[in-house]
């Protein structure tokens, strides 16, 4: 008998497909901060001093501890900058370590910008997770008017990395409730005040409303802790400022920017209320009055000025637009989006407050820079770069987890159509840019858009079209981002990207005359007018209000510089500024502190700015300069140098008279010289 056994038959189940590898979120992280510092840090060294203004303080600042303290413009201490000093302190550390070049005053910029993008990296990863950290990370760093300012040395590098200290540590607060991150809070809002002084104040209103909405411990506590984070950002700030205010005026430099060499004038006026209101004293109109109705002598305000039209659509005009606002729209949708997806959270919820802290400064920020009478420029709104990268980078992820809704679905699509068809518009106000890039941009985001709306939007289908959102909202700023990284800057006022017809330009601001230089000013509304200069906002300024070093001419050996560009010495002044320096307390002088700056950076030696920045202000008065040259401090006057049209106040104008009356000039290089130790020989009646 046979017995059969029934084996069971094996079955192979199929192998589930494998998921899709996903690179480690270390290796992006890497990628996004080691790709901004090599960005940041390319080719650094075509802007030269980038802008001298600051670059001469940051030289006097690294041979002398008082004018590194106070911030002096030249190391003999005749005056200072019109700014607090705590961005210089960084450069000059900087120079004293490594020597006077470009790069050793702007590598510590660049690496301010790597600071700051980590630095939002971790404080959106944190409360959303890698992706939408690595989003505002992204967001930040090819933000054009960022990639500019993060290469450049004025103040606003460090004000922006001070900033987003302090919302890091604000929200870190609101975390745990501990009463050391408020205090943390305050002392880097203080630090912002050192840098440039009330600027950094439109960031406390968010922060204090986000911690009095969302700190954990009860309401009498969360003010108490406000009051400590108030208290350490006096602390933060008030040591310097009390410390200039008590220094002898007569042992100490003049306040640069003020009239009456009072901190507290230059902190609520110039610097402060007059950016406001536009009534800044000494400025290069009298009394802020800007704009055409000041030059004929009208009254102030209106819709426009001098510093460009003020109203709700400022930062999406030909100036703003390109450097700031390609995904300002974005930004204010994903916030509202984000405030509401998390409307049933509990009333200390982090998420909800990342989106109120970024989207109430954001407001706050852009509606004070929407309506400011007073000095603007457009590379400011790198102040508002932070905001919008985070509430982009923690909007999109936030909606994207939510997008089985189909109303989450239908604002994404609308975000994303809507981001195209504007950065569409902004590349076309470049139209000899990149002029096919608008054309994909747009196809790119309407075709993203549709993906949206499917109902069942997952695997490739959602991978792609979150791939194509992303360049439909990335590509343009990433475009000027890049130019603006190959593009040198030099001069007092810069702008990002091609360009647009607005204010500024790749190079700088050169508008002498009815030429510009390479990358200057050209065009503007209404073109260049055929005598005089164009000044912010399209105002033509007459010949006659020209003053002598013109507002922003320079660029060949032996320019004596103007109000907006620093001098470049040819090699024969340089010689003749260096013999017997040394018996010299300033090799020179010169109307102005970018007349000044170009010469002091060439010699190493200073040279004293008459009337700071502007030429308007009243240092030194014509007595002082009479007893300087009769003390034999004083070698050469450098004629030619611009003073602010009609600038109040100044000595300037003076001590020009002055000078030609009783000293003969001498032409070098088409600089004109006066040798001060060699007065002019009266003739005999």
């Amino acid at each position: 008998m046979t017995t059969t056994t029934d084996a069971p038959t094996a079955v192979t189940a199929s192998p589930d497909p494998a998921p899709p590898r996903r690179i480690p979120e270390q290796w992006l992280l890497a990628a996004l901060l080691i790709g901004t510092a090599v960005a940041y840090l390319w080719g650094l060294g075509a802007s030269g001093w980038a802008n001298s203004f600051y670059s001469a303080a940051v030289q006097a600042g690294s041979v002398s501890w008082k004018a590194f303290f106070f911030g002096s413009s030249d190391a003999a201490n005749s005056i200072t900058v019109d700014k607090p000093p705590a961005s210089l302190w960084v450069m000059a550390l900087s120079v004293r370590a490594f020597g006077l070049s470009s790069w050793s005053i702007l590598v510590p910029q660049a690496l301010m910008g790597v600071a700051t993008v980590a630095l939002l990296w971790a404080t959106v990863r944190r409360y959303f997770g890698a992706a939408a950290g690595l989003l505002a990370g992204l967001v930040l760093a090819l933000t054009p008017v960022a990639a500019l300012m993060f290469r450049f040395n004025n103040p606003d590098a460090l004000l922006v990395l001070l900033m987003v200290a302090a919302a890091w540590a604000l929200l870190r607060g609101v975390s745990d409730g501990r009463t050391r991150w408020l205090v943390l809070t305050g002392m880097f809002v203080g630090l912002g005040f050192l840098t440039k002084q009330l600027q950094v104040m439109l960031v406390v209103p968010p922060l204090a409303l986000t911690y009095l909405l969302f700190g954990p411990p009860k309401l009498g506590r969360r003010v108490l802790q406000l009051f400590a984070a108030l208290a350490a950002m006096v602390v933060a700030a008030g040591w310097w400022l009390l410390t200039v205010e008590l220094w002898p005026a007569d042992s100490r430099p003049w306040i640069g920017g003020s009239q009456d060499n009072s901190i507290l004038e230059l902190t609520l006026g110039y610097n402060g209320l007059g950016r406001l209101n536009g009534n800044e004293r000494g400025s290069v109109v009298p009394g802020g009055r800007g704009g055409a109705e000041a030059m004929a002598g009208g009254p102030p305000g209106g819709g426009g000025g001098m510093w460009g039209s003020t109203g709700i659509t400022r930062m999406f005009d030909a100036a703003q637009g390109g450097q700031i606002a390609w995904l300002i729209p974005a930004a204010l949708v994903l916030g509202v989006l984000g405030i509401v997806l998390r409307g049933r959270a509990s009333r200390p919820d982090t998420q909800r407050a990342v989106m109120v802290l970024f989207g109430v400064w954001l407001l706050v920020t852009g509606l004070v820079f929407s309506f400011m009478a007073g000095i603007f420029h457009a590379y400011y709104t790198v102040a508002l770069a932070p905001q919008i990268a985070a509430l982009v980078g923690a909007g999109a992820v936030l909606g994207w987890r939510r997008r089985d809704a189909l109303w989450v679905r239908i604002v994404l699509a609308v975000t994303v159509a809507m981001t195209a068809a504007w950065s569409w518009e902004l590349l076309g106000r470049s139209p000899e840019f990149a002029a096919w890039l608008r054309w994909v941009v747009l196809v790119a985001g309407i075709a993203s858009a549709a993906a949206l709306l499917a109902p069942r939007l997952t695997g490739r289908v959602a991978a792609v079209s979150a791939g194509a959102a992303l360049f439909a909202g990335l590509a343009g700023p990433a475009a000027y981002a890049l130019d603006t990284i190959a593009s040198p800057h030099v001069g007092s006022i810069v702008s990002a990207g091609p360009n647009t017809g607005g204010m500024g330009g790749p190079g700088g601001f050169m508008i002498r005359g009815e030429g510009h230089g390479p990358g200057g000013f050209a065009g503007g509304r209404g073109g260049m007018p055929p005598t005089g200069v164009m000044l912010p906002g399209g105002v033509a300024v007459p010949d006659g209000m020209v003053p002598p070093g013109g507002i922003g001419e320079g660029g060949a050996a032996g320019s004596p510089g103007g109000l907006l560009r620093g001098s470049e010495p040819s090699a024969e002044s340089i010689a003749l500024l260096e013999a017997d320096a040394d018996r010299y307390t300033w090799v020179a002088a010169a109307v102005g502190s970018n007349s000044a700056s170009g010469y002091q950076l060439a010699t190493g030696d200073p040279v004293m700015p008459i009337g700071g920045f502007n030429g308007s202000d009243p240092s030194p008065s014509l007595a002082q300069f009479q007893q300087y040259v009769a003390e034999g401090r004083i070698h050469y006057f450098i004629g030619g140098g611009g003073m602010g049209p009609g600038g109040a106040g100044g000595s300037g104008a003076e001590i020009s008279e002055w000078v030609a009356q009783n000293f003969a000039a001498t032409t070098v290089d088409g600089a004109t010289m006066y040798d001060l130790t060699a007065p002019r020989v009266q003739a005999g009646p």
